[in-house]
């Protein structure tokens, strides 16, 4: 077996692309450079991470790709899913090697994968788009936390920088402890740190809350609870739509 030691960065995956062609090696398992080497390993290549072979091979993709499936990887990659930068090795040797039109050809198990793991990170961010809602701080800031299943955050900012763009806010991720800061200008990543209790519940301290942050989670309340129809609440229906796992940060759910 042919393995592939790299920096589990991907840049570094799209590197190992590069050394794959150049040495005419193909690995048959991807692994990060402190993982154990396999038994029955015939040969492991270390990949160096460099500037210049990345960028070779993101203007081949780009070449070579629609925008459409340039996202569509970048989402398969952010799923973090065991084995998906294998999957994704496979999928650019293949988009690469082929003559024809390959994006669409579902008869080949790699690029159904690749659609399977993409339309459900996608599932995940239209969520995330619907059902975050904001906590108004002291310093006029608007703090929203997310628990999302896949590293999804990176691909919601977009939709957020468009939508509120006059308030600053800061969207964050409590499962993998990083956020974004938007300052009315730029987008920035960021780390909270410390241990607050926003920090353990996604909920902003009450010392910490605008003056009428309370009162206006409980008019939204009141407002959800005047519009909704007892006779009609269908419990099942509305898990369907909206997920229950959803719910924990929703002011309306508290």
């Amino acid at each position: 077996m042919v393995v592939f030691q790299y920096d589990k960065s991907f840049e570094g995956l799209l590197c190992a692309v590069f050394e794959a062609y150049d040495k005419k090696k193909y690995p048959e398992s991807l692994i990060s450079q402190e993982q154990i080497v396999p038994l029955l390993t015939r040969e492991v290549f270390a990949i160096e991470t460099q500037t210049e072979k990345f960028l070779r091979v993101l203007t081949l993709l780009k070449n070579k790709m629609s925008v459409m499936e340039l996202n569509r990887l970048n989402a398969v990659w952010l799923s973090e899913i065991e084995n998906s930068d294998f999957l994704l090795f496979q999928y650019i040797k293949y988009a690469i090697d082929s003559k024809f039109e390959h994006s669409a050809n579902f008869g080949h198990p790699v690029v159904l994968e690749i659609h399977k793991i993409a339309k459900k990170v996608s599932k995940e961010v239209h969520a995330w788009q619907q059902f975050v809602r904001f906590q108004k701080s002291k310093d006029e800031i608007y703090f929203a936390p997310v628990h999302p299943v896949y590293n999804s955050l990176p691909l919601v900012i977009p939709h957020f920088k468009d939508r509120f763009s006059s308030q600053q806010w800061i969207l964050y991720d409590l499962k993998r402890n990083y956020g974004f800061y938007y300052d009315l200008s730029e987008v920035h990543p960021m780390v909270l740190e410390g241990s607050g209790e926003h920090l353990r519940t996604g909920f902003v301290d009450e010392e910490m809350l605008h003056p009428d942050e309370k009162l206006f989670q409980e008019l939204w309340k009141k407002y959800h609870t005047s519009v909704s129809i007892k006779e009609r609440i269908n419990l099942k229906l509305q898990k369907q739509y909206m997920p229950k796992r959803y719910w924990k940060f929703l002011t309306e759910k508290q």
